[in-house]
């Protein structure tokens, strides 16, 4: 009896583990000058005339590599100048921060990738933002002409992030977002992954501090060194990198005021100036 009770003996259960996968995720940033970049027209400051290449900064932008695909966070009028410099292979969507002509009006650039991959590019960000945008450059919108020969982009209001919640996958790497004061506008701030870019902002609540907890690299709004009403100062810029705690927080939106050399040599630990240029590379465990 005891044999047949083992001959029939239920198999054994198999687990079966799932093995997580690393997407990788490479962030360029393109430019991190203020609204009138450096060196400043007409301007003889130490920063304008200085020969450290890290004092030369376009208007605030960023690419994004993620296992193929490319994502820009805004498009600035040095756009075209940018994707040259770092020879960008493709655009496959546009993270849009606000609709300040230093973060937008690059927008037609975005034709030469539409052409190039003979595909409609969509671009993301508030319901104003998107709203200003598709009005301005309404002609960016239309069906795409045979010939390719202006932008052809898609419009998609994002939600703000819920109960940490992202809003959607870029290429499987989630995306948050979260809405930040810029003076009277609210600005869309995004973390990509444990990747975060903070620009033009003036404050960052408690809740999206919270939010922001766990990441590689922040980038983070930085105009100058006094207080501005829609965005942070040196001091300001400092004092929230502390509170969020990126294992490394780098400062973008700068002036011409800010001498590289000079305010490095200002940084706390984990904090550092970024550059045009700068690239660094993190993994997402989906």
């Amino acid at each position: 009896c005891l044999t047949k009770c083992r001959a029939h003996k239920p198999p054994a259960r198999r687990i079966h583990t799932i093995k997580a996968m690393s997407i990788p995720i490479t962030l360029t940033v393109l430019g991190c000058g203020s609204s009138s970049g450096s060196p400043a027209i007409g301007c003889a400051c130490p920063t304008c005339v200085s020969g450290n290449p890290k004092n030369q900064r376009t208007r605030c932008s960023a690419w994004l590599s993620i296992n193929g695909q490319g994502w820009l966070i805004d498009t600035g009028p040095d756009l075209r100048q940018q994707a040259l410099r770092e020879n960008l292979p493709r655009v496959d969507g546009v993270l849009y921060t606000h609709p300040h002509a230093d973060h937008l009006n690059g927008i037609d650039d975005l034709r030469a990738f539409c052409y190039r991959q003979q595909s409609v590019i969509p671009v993301y960000g508030n319901t104003f933002t998107i709203a200003n945008i598709t009005h301005r450059f309404d002609y960016a919108f239309l069906p795409a002409h045979a010939h390719w020969n202006k932008p052809v982009l898609s419009a998609h209001t994002l939600p703000e992030s819920e109960h940490r919640q992202p809003v959607m996958q870029l290429n499987g790497v989630p995306l948050w977002h979260h809405g930040l004061p810029h003076g009277r506008w609210t600005t869309s701030a995004y973390r990509i992954g444990n990747i975060a870019w903070l620009t033009d902002i003036n404050h960052i609540s408690d809740a999206v501090i919270t939010a922001l907890q766990g990441l590689d690299y922040l980038f983070l709004d930085c105009l100058m060194e006094a207080a501005y009403p829609s965005h942070l100062s040196v001091a300001q810029a400092f004092d929230f990198a502390q509170r969020i705690g990126a294992k490394q927080t780098y400062f973008i939106h700068m002036t011409h005021q800010l001498e590289y050399q000079a305010l490095s040599r200002r940084c706390p630990p984990n904090m550092a100036v970024a550059y045009d240029g700068l690239r660094i590379s993190s993994e997402w465990e989906a």
